[in-house]
Protein backbone atom coordinates (compact mmCIF):
# COMPACT_ATOMS: atom_id res chain seq x y z
CA UNK A 1 0.00 0.00 0.00
CA UNK A 2 1.38 3.21 -1.33
CA UNK A 3 1.87 5.89 1.74
CA UNK A 4 0.91 10.04 1.50
CA UNK A 5 1.95 12.23 3.94
CA UNK A 6 -0.89 14.86 4.64
CA UNK A 7 0.31 17.89 6.66
CA UNK A 8 -2.18 19.65 8.52
CA UNK A 9 -4.41 16.60 7.98
CA UNK A 10 -6.70 17.86 11.07
CA UNK A 11 -7.85 21.02 9.30
CA UNK A 12 -10.85 21.21 6.95
CA UNK A 13 -9.76 20.45 3.86
CA UNK A 14 -7.13 18.30 5.23
CA UNK A 15 -9.77 15.76 6.83
CA UNK A 16 -11.62 15.72 3.34
CA UNK A 17 -8.33 14.52 1.83
CA UNK A 18 -6.96 11.92 4.41
CA UNK A 19 -11.11 10.77 3.90
CA UNK A 20 -10.96 10.72 0.67
CA UNK A 21 -7.03 9.19 0.09
CA UNK A 22 -8.06 6.58 2.35
CA UNK A 23 -10.92 5.61 0.05
CA UNK A 24 -8.79 5.92 -2.90
CA UNK A 25 -6.69 2.91 -0.95
CA UNK A 26 -3.51 4.72 0.48
CA UNK A 27 -2.05 4.72 3.50
CA UNK A 28 -2.17 8.01 5.25
CA UNK A 29 -0.05 9.98 7.55
CA UNK A 30 -1.44 12.98 9.06
CA UNK A 31 0.84 14.97 10.50
CA UNK A 32 -0.83 18.78 12.73
CA UNK A 33 0.56 20.51 15.05
CA UNK A 34 -3.80 20.56 16.49
CA UNK A 35 -4.38 24.00 16.81
CA UNK A 36 -7.46 25.92 17.86
CA UNK A 37 -9.99 25.10 14.41
CA UNK A 38 -8.10 21.49 14.29
CA UNK A 39 -10.91 18.63 13.70
CA UNK A 40 -10.47 16.21 16.01
CA UNK A 41 -14.22 15.33 15.22
CA UNK A 42 -13.81 12.37 12.94
CA UNK A 43 -10.43 10.79 14.88
CA UNK A 44 -11.76 8.09 16.08
CA UNK A 45 -13.81 7.46 12.52
CA UNK A 46 -10.40 6.30 10.57
CA UNK A 47 -9.38 3.37 10.30
CA UNK A 48 -6.32 2.55 12.35
CA UNK A 49 -5.39 0.27 9.76
CA UNK A 50 -4.48 2.27 6.73
CA UNK A 51 -4.01 5.85 8.81
CA UNK A 52 -1.36 7.39 11.35
CA UNK A 53 -1.39 10.61 12.93
CA UNK A 54 1.38 12.78 14.50
CA UNK A 55 0.79 15.49 16.78
CA UNK A 56 4.12 17.72 15.16
CA UNK A 57 4.45 21.01 13.72
CA UNK A 58 5.80 21.17 10.27
CA UNK A 59 8.58 23.49 11.53
CA UNK A 60 9.91 20.57 13.76
CA UNK A 61 12.54 19.60 11.24
CA UNK A 62 13.14 16.43 13.09
CA UNK A 63 10.72 15.14 13.58
CA UNK A 64 9.08 15.58 9.91
CA UNK A 65 12.40 14.35 8.62
CA UNK A 66 12.23 11.00 10.62
CA UNK A 67 8.57 10.32 9.81
CA UNK A 68 9.94 10.58 5.90
CA UNK A 69 12.61 8.59 6.78
CA UNK A 70 10.69 6.07 8.36
CA UNK A 71 7.35 6.14 6.00
CA UNK A 72 9.04 6.89 2.57
CA UNK A 73 5.89 8.46 1.03
CA UNK A 74 5.22 8.64 -2.64
CA UNK A 75 3.75 12.25 -1.76
CA UNK A 76 3.11 15.01 0.47
CA UNK A 77 0.29 17.39 0.46
CA UNK A 78 1.32 20.27 2.25
CA UNK A 79 -1.97 22.20 3.91
CA UNK A 80 -0.18 23.06 7.48
CA UNK A 81 -1.38 26.53 7.17
CA UNK A 82 -3.05 29.38 9.15
CA UNK A 83 -5.57 30.41 7.28
CA UNK A 84 -7.96 33.03 8.92
CA UNK A 85 -7.99 36.68 7.26
CA UNK A 86 -9.28 38.24 10.44
CA UNK A 87 -7.03 36.23 12.65
CA UNK A 88 -3.50 37.37 10.66
CA UNK A 89 -4.81 40.74 10.88
CA UNK A 90 -5.07 40.58 14.55
CA UNK A 91 -1.56 38.21 15.16
CA UNK A 92 0.21 38.11 12.16
CA UNK A 93 3.03 36.44 13.74
CA UNK A 94 1.69 32.89 13.83
CA UNK A 95 0.66 33.11 9.93
CA UNK A 96 4.47 33.87 9.30
CA UNK A 97 5.66 31.25 11.44
CA UNK A 98 3.33 28.47 9.82
CA UNK A 99 3.23 29.78 6.48
CA UNK A 100 6.34 30.74 5.45
CA UNK A 101 8.99 29.41 8.31
CA UNK A 102 6.66 26.49 7.95
CA UNK A 103 6.88 25.52 4.15
CA UNK A 104 10.79 26.89 4.60
CA UNK A 105 11.00 24.01 6.53
CA UNK A 106 8.83 21.38 4.91
CA UNK A 107 11.13 22.44 1.36
CA UNK A 108 14.77 22.21 3.51
CA UNK A 109 13.51 18.18 4.93
CA UNK A 110 12.44 17.69 1.49
CA UNK A 111 15.24 18.79 -0.30
CA UNK A 112 17.96 16.77 2.28
CA UNK A 113 15.44 13.36 2.03
CA UNK A 114 15.95 13.44 -1.90
CA UNK A 115 19.45 13.46 -2.13
CA UNK A 116 19.76 9.74 -0.80
CA UNK A 117 16.23 8.72 -1.28
CA UNK A 118 13.56 8.33 -3.75
CA UNK A 119 12.49 11.61 -4.74
CA UNK A 120 8.36 12.58 -3.04
CA UNK A 121 6.51 14.89 -4.71
CA UNK A 122 5.32 17.99 -3.08
CA UNK A 123 1.84 19.23 -3.32
CA UNK A 124 1.56 22.62 -1.50
CA UNK A 125 -2.19 23.66 -1.49
CA UNK A 126 -2.13 27.59 -1.56
CA UNK A 127 -5.03 29.96 -2.25
CA UNK A 128 -6.91 32.17 -4.97
CA UNK A 129 -6.10 35.28 -2.16
CA UNK A 130 -2.47 35.53 -3.27
CA UNK A 131 -3.82 37.04 -6.49
CA UNK A 132 -5.42 39.72 -4.95
CA UNK A 133 -8.44 41.76 -5.48
CA UNK A 134 -9.39 41.25 -9.05
CA UNK A 135 -11.41 44.03 -10.51
CA UNK A 136 -12.24 42.38 -13.69
CA UNK A 137 -11.98 39.52 -15.59
CA UNK A 138 -10.31 36.17 -14.08
CA UNK A 139 -6.73 35.74 -13.03
CA UNK A 140 -5.11 33.10 -14.11
CA UNK A 141 -1.32 31.08 -12.95
CA UNK A 142 0.43 33.86 -15.04
CA UNK A 143 -1.34 36.77 -13.02
CA UNK A 144 0.93 38.86 -10.38
CA UNK A 145 0.47 38.34 -7.31
CA UNK A 146 -0.88 41.24 -5.33
CA UNK A 147 -2.07 39.97 -1.49
CA UNK A 148 -3.73 42.18 0.54
CA UNK A 149 -3.76 40.82 4.02
CA UNK A 150 -0.75 39.14 6.02
CA UNK A 151 -2.55 36.12 5.39
CA UNK A 152 -2.56 36.37 1.84
CA UNK A 153 1.01 37.40 2.26
CA UNK A 154 2.13 34.79 4.27
CA UNK A 155 0.78 32.07 1.56
CA UNK A 156 2.14 34.07 -1.53
CA UNK A 157 6.00 34.48 0.17
CA UNK A 158 5.41 30.07 0.75
CA UNK A 159 4.69 30.27 -3.23
CA UNK A 160 7.48 32.72 -3.75
CA UNK A 161 9.59 29.75 -1.63
CA UNK A 162 8.63 26.91 -3.24
CA UNK A 163 9.44 27.97 -6.79
CA UNK A 164 12.90 29.32 -6.36
CA UNK A 165 13.41 25.53 -4.59
CA UNK A 166 12.05 23.83 -7.91
CA UNK A 167 14.53 26.16 -9.68
CA UNK A 168 17.87 25.74 -7.41
CA UNK A 169 17.39 22.84 -5.46
CA UNK A 170 15.50 20.90 -8.63
CA UNK A 171 12.40 19.91 -5.56
CA UNK A 172 9.58 17.95 -7.26
CA UNK A 173 6.62 20.52 -6.30
CA UNK A 174 3.41 21.57 -7.65
CA UNK A 175 1.57 24.65 -5.97
CA UNK A 176 -2.20 24.65 -6.53
CA UNK A 177 -3.84 28.22 -5.70
CA UNK A 178 -7.97 26.75 -5.02
CA UNK A 179 -10.89 29.30 -4.63
CA UNK A 180 -12.99 29.54 -1.25
CA UNK A 181 -13.70 25.41 0.59
CA UNK A 182 -17.03 24.47 1.92
CA UNK A 183 -18.24 21.32 3.13
CA UNK A 184 -18.19 19.04 6.29
CA UNK A 185 -15.78 19.65 8.89
CA UNK A 186 -14.96 23.35 8.24
CA UNK A 187 -14.40 25.24 11.31
CA UNK A 188 -17.34 27.85 12.12
CA UNK A 189 -15.49 31.02 11.84
CA UNK A 190 -15.74 30.95 7.99
CA UNK A 191 -18.48 32.21 6.57
CA UNK A 192 -20.79 29.46 5.31
CA UNK A 193 -20.10 27.25 8.82
CA UNK A 194 -20.96 30.41 10.41
CA UNK A 195 -23.71 30.60 9.22
CA UNK A 196 -25.28 27.32 9.57
CA UNK A 197 -24.21 27.22 13.09
CA UNK A 198 -25.88 30.80 14.13
CA UNK A 199 -29.38 29.40 12.08
CA UNK A 200 -29.45 26.15 14.30
CA UNK A 201 -28.40 28.77 17.51
CA UNK A 202 -31.18 31.04 16.79
CA UNK A 203 -28.00 33.87 16.31
CA UNK A 204 -27.89 36.92 13.84
CA UNK A 205 -26.27 36.53 10.54
CA UNK A 206 -23.29 38.61 10.29
CA UNK A 207 -22.12 39.94 6.86
CA UNK A 208 -19.75 42.37 6.19
CA UNK A 209 -20.68 45.41 5.01
CA UNK A 210 -23.71 45.38 2.74
CA UNK A 211 -22.61 41.84 1.65
CA UNK A 212 -21.45 42.61 -2.03
CA UNK A 213 -18.21 40.96 -1.66
CA UNK A 214 -17.86 38.01 -4.52
CA UNK A 215 -16.16 34.76 -3.93
CA UNK A 216 -15.76 31.74 -6.14
CA UNK A 217 -16.87 28.71 -4.25
CA UNK A 218 -16.10 25.32 -5.04
CA UNK A 219 -17.40 21.96 -2.59
CA UNK A 220 -14.58 20.60 -0.30
CA UNK A 221 -14.67 17.25 -2.16
CA UNK A 222 -14.05 18.41 -5.72
CA UNK A 223 -11.16 20.24 -4.01
CA UNK A 224 -9.53 16.93 -2.70
CA UNK A 225 -10.56 14.98 -6.57
CA UNK A 226 -8.77 18.25 -7.97
CA UNK A 227 -5.86 17.41 -5.81
CA UNK A 228 -5.56 14.08 -6.33
CA UNK A 229 -5.79 14.42 -9.69
CA UNK A 230 -2.66 16.74 -9.65
CA UNK A 231 -0.64 13.89 -8.13
CA UNK A 232 -1.17 11.60 -10.97
CA UNK A 233 -1.04 14.28 -13.62
CA UNK A 234 0.15 17.31 -12.62
CA UNK A 235 3.70 18.50 -14.46
CA UNK A 236 6.32 19.45 -11.71
CA UNK A 237 7.48 22.90 -11.50
CA UNK A 238 4.14 24.36 -12.33
CA UNK A 239 1.05 26.06 -10.54
CA UNK A 240 -3.11 24.75 -11.00
CA UNK A 241 -5.67 26.95 -9.92
CA UNK A 242 -8.62 25.09 -8.70
CA UNK A 243 -11.69 26.94 -9.33
CA UNK A 244 -15.39 26.59 -10.04
CA UNK A 245 -16.40 29.16 -11.98
CA UNK A 246 -19.47 29.34 -9.44
CA UNK A 247 -19.17 33.18 -8.22
CA UNK A 248 -21.60 34.40 -5.93
CA UNK A 249 -22.25 37.72 -3.48
CA UNK A 250 -21.99 36.90 0.24
CA UNK A 251 -25.19 38.04 0.46
CA UNK A 252 -26.90 35.26 -1.95
CA UNK A 253 -24.80 32.74 -0.19
CA UNK A 254 -27.04 33.45 3.02
CA UNK A 255 -29.88 34.13 1.30
CA UNK A 256 -29.49 29.88 -0.28
CA UNK A 257 -28.88 28.79 3.10
CA UNK A 258 -31.72 29.89 4.59
CA UNK A 259 -33.39 29.04 1.47
CA UNK A 260 -32.41 25.41 2.43
CA UNK A 261 -33.13 25.51 5.93
CA UNK A 262 -36.33 26.68 5.36
CA UNK A 263 -37.06 24.10 2.68
CA UNK A 264 -36.73 21.57 4.87
CA UNK A 265 -39.28 22.74 7.61
CA UNK A 266 -36.97 23.82 9.90
CA UNK A 267 -38.22 26.33 12.48
CA UNK A 268 -35.89 29.36 12.02
CA UNK A 269 -35.56 31.07 15.09
CA UNK A 270 -36.94 35.05 15.16
CA UNK A 271 -33.38 36.42 16.01
CA UNK A 272 -32.08 34.59 12.82
CA UNK A 273 -31.73 37.94 10.59
CA UNK A 274 -29.20 39.49 8.16
CA UNK A 275 -27.08 42.03 10.34
CA UNK A 276 -24.51 44.16 8.15
CA UNK A 277 -21.14 44.33 10.37
CA UNK A 278 -18.38 47.28 9.81
CA UNK A 279 -15.78 45.65 7.39
CA UNK A 280 -12.57 44.43 7.57
CA UNK A 281 -9.50 46.54 6.92
CA UNK A 282 -8.01 45.39 3.26
CA UNK A 283 -11.07 43.38 2.61
CA UNK A 284 -10.69 42.49 -0.98
CA UNK A 285 -13.95 42.81 -3.02
CA UNK A 286 -13.77 39.99 -6.05
CA UNK A 287 -11.60 36.56 -6.50
CA UNK A 288 -12.30 35.25 -9.61
CA UNK A 289 -9.60 32.39 -11.09
CA UNK A 290 -9.21 31.21 -14.58
CA UNK A 291 -9.05 27.71 -14.49
CA UNK A 292 -8.35 27.25 -18.22
CA UNK A 293 -5.33 25.58 -17.30
CA UNK A 294 -6.24 22.78 -14.73
CA UNK A 295 -9.44 21.58 -17.77
CA UNK A 296 -7.29 21.58 -20.27
CA UNK A 297 -3.98 19.67 -19.40
CA UNK A 298 -5.47 17.28 -15.82
CA UNK A 299 -8.79 17.06 -17.33
CA UNK A 300 -10.33 17.59 -14.20
CA UNK A 301 -13.07 20.28 -14.06
CA UNK A 302 -15.75 20.66 -10.63
CA UNK A 303 -18.41 18.54 -10.61
CA UNK A 304 -20.79 19.97 -7.78
CA UNK A 305 -23.02 22.87 -7.93
CA UNK A 306 -23.80 25.22 -5.33
CA UNK A 307 -27.29 24.21 -4.86
CA UNK A 308 -26.20 20.82 -4.44
CA UNK A 309 -23.46 21.62 -2.55
CA UNK A 310 -24.77 23.79 0.08
CA UNK A 311 -27.74 21.38 0.78
CA UNK A 312 -25.02 18.55 1.26
CA UNK A 313 -23.27 20.88 3.69
CA UNK A 314 -26.11 21.95 5.52
CA UNK A 315 -27.45 18.23 5.83
CA UNK A 316 -23.99 17.20 6.98
CA UNK A 317 -24.09 20.02 10.17
CA UNK A 318 -27.63 19.15 10.24
CA UNK A 319 -26.32 15.51 11.03
CA UNK A 320 -23.46 16.00 12.95
CA UNK A 321 -24.45 18.15 15.20
CA UNK A 322 -21.44 16.98 17.77
CA UNK A 323 -19.10 18.57 15.69
CA UNK A 324 -19.90 21.95 16.62
CA UNK A 325 -21.09 20.68 20.36
CA UNK A 326 -17.45 19.83 20.77
CA UNK A 327 -16.00 23.62 19.61
CA UNK A 328 -15.81 26.31 22.16
CA UNK A 329 -17.62 29.04 21.69
CA UNK A 330 -14.56 31.16 22.80
CA UNK A 331 -13.13 30.37 19.89
CA UNK A 332 -15.43 31.48 17.34
CA UNK A 333 -18.28 33.75 18.91
CA UNK A 334 -15.81 36.91 19.26
CA UNK A 335 -15.61 38.98 16.14
CA UNK A 336 -11.85 39.20 15.24
CA UNK A 337 -10.06 40.99 12.54
CA UNK A 338 -10.80 44.93 13.71
CA UNK A 339 -7.45 45.85 14.84
CA UNK A 340 -5.85 48.81 12.06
Amino acid sequence: MKKIIVTGGSGFIGSNLVNYLIKKKYYVINIDKLTYSSNTYQKKKLPSKNYKFFKCDINNKKKLSSILKRYKPVCIFNLAAETHVDRSIDSPFEFIHSNILGVFNVLEVIKNYNKKNKKVKLIHISTDEVYGDIKTKTSSEKYPYNPSSPYSASKASGDHLIKSYIRTYNVPAIITNCCNNYGPFQFPEKLIPKIISNILSNKPLPVYAKGQNLREWIYVNDHCDALYNIFKKGKIGESYNVGSNINLKNINIIKNILKIFKNKNFKVGKNVKIKFVKDRPGHDFRYSLNSKKIKKEIKWQSKTGITKGLKLTVEWYLNNSKFIATISKKLYVKRLGLKV
